[in-house]
């Protein structure tokens, strides 16, 4: 399961040349609205019991409407996964939080159960059958808990959900997950089919569909039959629609979806997605976004003890070559991520008349209190097309490194918008959950502010793509052969971190080919091929 399917509410897959059909699932079970003297730990429910689906083609594609409307629901403790990795080349082992005595205790999940950051495996098997009883499709989805739209379905529920909103994953470095639905609360449990395949062979008509929780699952955490299944009626109609109609709903889809990849970014710039015009934001709406009322009249050292952030590289990912204008690009993508026990809080001063802040990073003691802060170099306005941001200048820098590991070339990318935009290591201690600055229109202000904030909080990785010329490495006049992608955290050390050892992180590639049609390999590292 992907965030954006665990968020979307409406999703469209191709079927090219076949028939299809679209449904959505809702049902009997519990209702969601009913407080239980005693709730199971999980219920498994369905929001109606009967829907009507849409099914729609053009030029020999056909989309899918799919939305099921299916939904676990805690009992009276949380439902609570963590899973973890001791490092890129160990497994993956995944533990439920199970409220005994009350303490809470660690049960190792079965062998199988999880095989990635994205959830639980076939978590999921969803039915389609006629009404005379015949199986049309039949397919397993993923389920992690972590949703956009939970709410709490009993009134005696707990007034917030403290678990992320995205299921984790969509870095191929990522190290821990948590997965968690806050007890008497919902989270919708996938729908969607991993290809268009599964649904091939529906075509307007009447369905049952007929949902249930797989039995390893049901026997791990205790979920009564009874609570396991769901079954509706469901009614495919056709719905006729241009090419143009059909481009639109293609491209609402892609907006839908805009962590799946980095290529889908505000400008193709970076990763950030600009949801709403950047440059009409202000990042002081919110009170933990908000920069200091002035800058500091008196510096203060950089505490030796204390909390602080650990800024730490990932080897570079999602790596492709491009050409452009005669010309031959290496495009990456590269994270930073915070491993510390303070976040990276660094404020912009701006200098009256100027585009230009002076930058503080600012430290906190244990409780969170304000003890300190000192120079951080400076922020930059950026008035190009899919920025209109902020830029701190000392995040990090990004070389092509030859094969004796000696400078090659330098990557344009020297400012960044920080902003939590995939979750690294959510098991760490202080790990930031739920952060709110995840992409551009939650961070790094507008052109009129006087002073702004950016934020990497702990846990959190901040992931630029450089696609473009100048950001990504131009290796036209580069000779075939092995090279290194060197990715670099605070680079002028003007950021006090906890350990600077760490800053540095390379992925080797090979250029080969020839002058007209240049070619890339990208070796695994730790066994990952991301």
């Amino acid at each position: 399961m992907t965030d954006a399917q665990n968020r979307r509410r409406r999703s469209r897959w191709p079927v090219v040349g076949v028939a299809a059909g679209a449904l959505v699932l809702a049902g009997g079970g519990v209702g969601v609205a009913e407080a239980a003297a005693t709730p199971p730990a999980l219920s498994f429910v369905a929001a109606t019991g009967t829907v009507t689906a849409e099914r729609y083609a053009a030029e020999g594609e056909v989309y899918i409407s799919l939305d099921l409307g299916l939904h676990v629901i805690a009992g009276k403790d949380p439902f609570e996964i963590r899973a973890k990795r001791a490092g890129y080349d160990k497994p993956i082992v995944a533990y439920r939080t199970v409220r005994k005595n009350g303490k809470n205790t660690q049960v190792k999940l079965p062998a199988g159960t999880v095989r990635d950051f994205t959830g639980l495996t076939d978590f999921t098997t969803i039915t389609i059958k006629t009404p005379a009883g015949k199986v049309v499709s039949s397919y397993r989805t993923s389920f992690c808990g972590n949703s956009y739209s939970s709410a709490r379905t009993r009134r005696d529920a707990p007034a917030s959900n403290p678990y992320p909103t995205r299921c984790g994953g969509e870095n191929p470095f990522t190290l821990g997950s948590v997965w968690g639905v806050q007890a008497g609360w919902n989270a919708q449990v996938p729908d969607q089919p991993a290809s268009a395949a599964p649904l091939a062979k529906l075509v307007a008509g009447r369905y049952i569909a007929e949902a249930s929780v797989n039995p390893k699952y049901r026997k791990a955490f205790g979920i009564p039959a009874k609570n396991a299944t769901a079954k509706v009626t469901v009614n495919v109609v056709d719905v006729k629609t241009d090419d143009e109609g059909l481009a639109a709903a293609r491209s609402a889809d892609a907006r839908e979806e805009p962590a799946l990849a980095m290529a889908t970014t505000a400008g193709g710039h970076d990763r950030h997605t600009a949801e709403g015009d950047a440059s009409r934001q202000v990042s002081a709406f919110r009170p933990e976004f908000r920069a200091a009322a002035s800058r500091p009249a008196t510096l203060k050292a950089a505490p030796k003890t204390g909390p602080k952030p650990d800024l730490r590289s990932l080897p570079a990912w999602g790596i492709s070559m491009s050409q452009e204008g005669g010309r031959w690009y290496v495009n990456f993508g590269a994270t930073v991520w915070n491993a510390g026990t303070s976040p990276l809080v660094v404020d912009g001063f701006r200098r009256t008349g100027t585009e230009v802040m002076d930058a503080y990073q600012y430290y906190f003691d244990a409780k969170g209190k304000q003890v300190g802060s000192r120079p951080a170099g400076t922020m930059q306005w950026d008035p190009r097309e899919g920025h209109f941001h902020w830029h701190f200048t000392d995040f990090a820098q990004y070389n092509l490194l030859k094969a004796d590991k000696k400078f090659a070339v330098r990557s344009g990318k020297e400012a960044f918008c920080l902003a939590n935009t995939d979750a690294v290591d959510y098991t760490i201690k202080g790990a930031k959950w739920r952060p709110d600055n995840t992409d551009l229109s939650t961070s790094c202000g507008a052109n009129t502010v006087v002073a702004v904030r950016e934020v990497l909080d702990i846990g959190n990785g901040d992931t630029y793509s450089q696609d473009r010329p100048g950001q990504s490495f131009d290796i036209t006049n580069l000779p075939n052969g092995t090279y290194y992608i060197q990715v670099v955290a605070n680079p002028a050390k003007r950021l006090s971190e906890l350990n600077t050892a760490n800053n540095t992180a390379l992925r080797k590639i090979v250029l080969g080919g020839t002058a007209g049609k240049r070619t890339l390999s990208v070796p695994k590292v730790y066994g990952i091929a991301g």
